[in-house]
């Protein structure tokens, strides 16, 4: 959605733009070519995708500046500043990247046979196969159906616990198909899509820390300044959403004979921006983006 990311971006005043999860940098270089009054911070917990970031966007000099964090760490980019986080713009792209997807040992796809990590940071303390392993029975179940809304996640739980061991993508794969019903695979694509994404939320803490993180750089945003969030999950975008309805918000008691103070940020546009039709012509992985944006328009 790189278009509709310029379009929100060209006119933001000068300043910093935070791009919490910059992986290979393709918005951050869309962003930094569209406004020339932005520097931009780069952040990603994944080391390989930092450094494809730091190669592609070079050319932009000290315009940038990078860090390796989980995003709900972006603060640490700023403390050396010894300024509050003060921005004119921040761009939030969630999920998992094409590159991520593509490399069979990183273990995020259901295609590639790969071991069981998911780890978006490899440093991280857990795997995806300390989830399938080592959850009970339950727990699987109750993550997959949260965060994936899989109505087979009792099913599929069952069957993990009954197959364990599993170390492999295509291991847990074959498995999750076998447990859902034959009629339910042919609908909705690959079977297994779900519950990895379900595992790898679980892995990467993805939904937690979210809506916190949101609160925060809200808060940094100067008058004029827009937020940006791209979604691939309804549990992601629910939370994006509800932050910034909050925010945009304000409920009065009935009956106060003086009209309350006005909200502090508007929404930029009431739905949710979709890709275009030739975007998921060229890469159909975006079919479920969502681009939600909000803007502060006081001080």
């Amino acid at each position: 959605m790189v278009d509709q990311v310029v379009d929100l971006v060209t006119d933001l005043p000068a300043g910093t733009f935070l791009d919490a999860t910059v992986g290979g940098g393709g918005h951050a270089e869309a962003v930094l070519d569209a406004n020339p009054g932005l520097d931009l911070v780069a952040v990603d917990r994944d080391p390989t995708a930092l450094q494809a970031a730091r190669q592609r966007l070079a050319g932009f000099g000290d315009r940038v500046r990078f860090h390796r964090a989980r995003f709900d760490r972006v603060d640490e980019a700023f403390e050396s500043d010894d300024e509050p986080m003060t921005l004119s713009g921040f761009l939030f792209d969630l999920g998992v990247s094409s590159p991520q997807l593509d490399r069979a040992a990183r273990g995020f796809s259901f295609r590639l046979d790969g071991p069981l990590d998911m780890r978006m940071d490899p440093d991280g303390p857990l795997r995806a196969d300390d989830v399938v392993n080592s959850y009970d029975q339950r727990e699987l179940a109750e993550l997959i159906r949260r965060n994936s809304d899989e109505r087979f996640a009792a099913r599929i739980a069952a069957a993990i616990v009954a197959a364990r061991p599993l170390h492999t993508t295509a291991e847990l794969a074959d498995v999750v198909v076998s447990a859902i019903p034959a009629p339910a695979r042919r609908r909705g694509g690959h079977p297994a899509k779900r519950t990895f994404q379900a595992i790898r939320i679980e892995v990467n803490d993805e939904l937690r820390i979210l809506g916190p993180t949101l609160e925060r750089v809200l808060d940094g945003l100067v008058q004029g300044g827009r937020g940006l969030v791209i979604t691939y999950h309804s549990g992601e975008d629910r939370i994006a959403k509800d932050t910034f309805r909050r925010r945009t918000v304000v409920d009065h008691p009935p009956g106060l004979p003086v009209e309350g103070p006005s909200p502090d940020f508007a929404i930029v546009r009431p739905a949710a921006r979709r890709p275009e039709p030739s975007e998921l012509e060229a890469n159909p992985r975006a079919a479920s983006a969502r681009l939600r944006a909000i803007e502060r328009i006081a001080a």
